[in-house]
């Protein structure tokens, strides 16, 4: 079982294997978490986005798949890119989000990570409640086998996400 824990942090300093980026479906990056990443990376990830979607995902990243790529300038060696479900247009499905976090974690052990951090997915402009991302989340993270992965981290960036994931994990 790995450990599971909830932290109020900046993701894009997490001194992890990998961290998950909410990406929109272009993987070209975006607003929020996916902004800040794609930021914090520079420019080579732009790139390595643009070849996963030439040779891999041509049409977009499916809602609930993952992909890696490198993490050039960030502090982790990978970053996994997963699309979440969007409240606003109906996608309201629990298995879908519960998919972004379960799959990310078979990226994640496919790679060898050993330590992976995840923001709070869906949560915020896709229109899920903090406390349903919290509980599907945790679920997901500790359902999973994820062999070798030893730490999943939410790495959080308000008080209200970190309050709701902490309830979700007691």
């Amino acid at each position: 079982m790995s450990l599971i824990e909830a932290i109020r942090a900046d993701i894009t300093t997490q001194r992890v294997d990998a961290i998950v980026n909410a990406a929109n479906a272009s993987l070209l990056g975006g607003g929020g978490v996916d902004g800040a990443i794609h930021a914090a990376a520079g420019p080579k990830l732009l790139a390595a986005c643009r070849q996963v979607r030439h040779s891999s995902w041509p049409d977009g990243l499916p809602v609930g798949e993952a992909v890696a790529t490198d993490a050039f300038d960030l502090p982790c060696r990978w970053v996994i890119h997963t699309v979440g479900p969007n409240a606003h247009r109906g996608q309201r499905d629990p298995a879908l989000l519960a998919s972004c976090f379960t799959r990310s974690l078979d990226v994640a052990a496919e790679l060898g990570a050993t330590s992976v951090a995840f923001p709070a997915i869906s949560a915020g402009v896709y229109g899920w409640e903090a406390t349903e991302v919290a509980r599907i989340a945790v679920a997901a993270a500790r359902a999973h086998p994820a062999p070798g992965v030893e730490l999943v981290r939410f790495a959080l960036f308000s008080d209200g996400l970190l309050r709701a994931f902490t309830t979700a994990l007691e």
